[in-house]
Parts: C-alpha cells; structure tokens; sequence
C-alpha cells in the first residue's frame, strides 16, 4: 500500500478549567531537583545529537508531520540529545534516529490528541476513538481489500497516525518480530494510561495517590524502555524478558522516570494549565498540605522508587549476563533521562522550594 503524506488533521476545541493555585515564580531555579537520587549519565557526543536532529527533521518535513509553524519548538524540545543521552550504547546512528523516530510520535499524538495546555487541540472529549486510530496505526487492519485501503487513507491522512505507522515501520526494519511485538503492547499500555488520565480530567476526579502512580505506570516512559536492547543491536530473548522479576525492574525503571518528568515539569504545567494532574498536587489534595511540602514528598516517593530498582536490578544482574546487559541499558536511559529533564532549562524550571 502506498503511504504518501498528507496534511495533518484539524485541531479540536480544549477544555477550560477552574483555577487553582501555582508555585511561587518569585525565581526560576533551574539545575538538578535537591535531593533527587540519580545516576550521572555518559554525556552526549555533540556531533551524533546534530546529525540525529538533522535526521529527525528531514523525516518529519518528509512526511508532514506537523504544520510549520510548529517546527520552532520541536527544534527547542532538543530530541537528538535525548536521543544520545539515553542510549549511550546505542549500535549506530541509524539506530538512534529509529528511536528519535518512535519517540517524536509518541510526543506528537500525546500533544495533538490528548493534552489541552499543549494548544495543539488536544481533549479528553472522544480521545478513545482518537487512540483507538491511534493504535491501529502500529496494529493494522486485516479486513477486506475495500476497508484496509479505507483504513491505510485515514492513517495517511492525520499527522500523528502517520508519525506511529512509519516510525514503528522503520524500528521493524532493525529489530526482531518479537521486539516489535514488545514495543507494540507497550503502546497500548500507554494509550490506556492516557485514557485513565482523561476520564479523571472530564469527571473532575482528583484520585488517591496509589491510583496516581497506577495511571502514571501505564501513562509512561515505558515504550522507550521498551527498545533499550534494539537500539543498543541486540536482543533480550523474549523467554527472559517476560520473567516476573525482569518486568518488574523495567517497571520500576520506567516510574521512576516517570516521576522525573513529574517533577522537572510541575512549575511548567501549574502556570500553564492548573488542573493538570501531577504527582506533587495529588499529594497536597489528598494530605491537606501545601505544594512544598507535597512536592518534597514527591521526591521522597521517586527516590524510594528510584532505590528499589538499583537494588533489585543489581541483584537480578548478578544472575545473569543478559539481564545484567538489559538492566545497565535501562539504568542507561534512566540517566539520560534525568540529565535531559535536569539540563532542560530553556523548557523547565524547579519551583522556588529551596
């Protein structure tokens, strides 16, 4: 089937919200959160970041994925250096670019489809039939001749359906069927973690903190973790990943990255949408406390998160050279992760809790 480029699809109308209070903008502090455990990452090489941006935005204006004038901050997100610091490892530079690939649509269809304070048009108001395209897009139809070639217009006709389609085209041509399958199940996971997400957004309902961190643990880094071995050209078996102890270190990898995220990007999403659900706002709505002291305990629960990985992710490596091979890819891009959050600053600042 050819897939050509087309425009990408109209915005949709965003949701208002009541008010709520935001950190003090006093100062903009930036630099690592105090107290965050973390790991250091190896730095990026400046040359692999320029040519996997360059890459990445010759895909992108190939395919139209976006309109123009939204390239200006595509460019500022600084995907290649993501890219690099998290796969320090990583077989080639086209294996990098897959990855910068996967990782630009999973941004794209969480901003068009799902976030209001993106300005993107997204909404939690039909975001299931959105992410139900949105799935079909990496699990194609099989259905008769008229309604695949029905299905294979709409894919090509939608920015995001047309970033998953090809991106996950490209990983397949570098990973094994079974990595694909992975990565594939991973998506889902997170398209249900969004749908978790929008259902407390349309009722208003400010969930208890263990059901925060169960939507954030679908609503998550999770796929990227999902392709550490393909980037880096190897394999995890599939025998072995599926073990218990093995999912539950990648688990606990991906929360605790998570939870960075929900850190480094609290000040930013409190001025810019106030009823955006973050870990340190669940806390103070559910403990009766201010946001410092709810952002404090926040950094307490990613670092006991944090903890338990290191421990059980060295034990399990002691088991195993393949585990211990995944397990330092994961610990990999855990540290990239945080050095891009921490090092981010034209995007975020820290709250003046210090």
């Amino acid at each position: 089937m050819s897939m050509q480029p087309a425009p990408v699809a109209a915005t949709r109308t965003r949701l208002p919200g009541p008010p709520s209070p935001a950190p003090s903008r006093r100062a903009r502090h930036s630099g690592v959160i105090p107290g965050l455990r973390h790991r250091p990452a190896v730095p990026a090489d400046p040359v692999k970041v320029a040519e996997v941006e360059r890459r990445l935005a010759t895909w992108a204006e190939r395919l139209e994925l976006f309109p123009r004038q939204w390239q200006g901050q595509f460019a500022r997100f600084g995907l290649g250096r993501a890219i690099v610091l998290a796969h320090p490892g990583g077989a080639s530079l086209e294996h990098l670019t897959a990855a910068g690939k996967l990782l630009m649509a999973e941004h794209l269809v969480d901003n068009v489809y799902c976030e209001v304070d993106e300005g993107k048009g997204g909404s939690p108001r039909g975001l299931g039939g959105r992410l139900l395209m949105a799935q079909s897009a990496l699990d194609p139809l099989h259905g008769t001749p008229e309604a695949e070639e029905r299905w294979g217009h709409g894919v090509r006709a939608d920015g995001p359906l047309r970033s998953y389609h090809f991106a996950l085209r490209d990983y397949a041509t570098l990973a094994t069927p079974s990595q694909t399958d992975r990565l594939v199940h991973d998506l889902a996971r997170l398209h249900l973690g969004y749908l978790g997400e929008a259902a407390w957004s349309e009722t208003r309902y400010m969930p208890r903190v263990w059901e925060y961190l169960t939507m954030r643990q679908f609503n998550n880094f999770r796929p990227c973790l999902a392709v550490v071995d393909t980037v880096d050209g190897w394999e995890l078996p599939e025998a072995v990943y599926v073990r218990p102890e093995v999912q539950r270190i990648t688990a606990l990898a991906g929360n605790a990255s998570t939870l960075v995220n929900d850190l480094y990007s609290f000040a930013k999403e409190m001025a810019g949408d106030p009823d955006h659900l973050n870990l340190p706002k669940v806390i103070a709505a559910n403990e009766r406390c201010g946001l410092k002291a709810a952002y404090l305990k926040a950094v307490e629960i990613h670092n006991r998160i944090m903890e338990a990985f290191e421990e059980e992710s060295a034990a399990l490596s002691a088991t195993s050279p393949l585990i211990e091979r995944y397990a330092a890819g994961l610990a990999a891009w855990v540290a990239g992760n945080h050095e891009w959050h921490a090092t981010n600053t034209s995007r975020y600042h820290l709250p003046d809790y210090w």
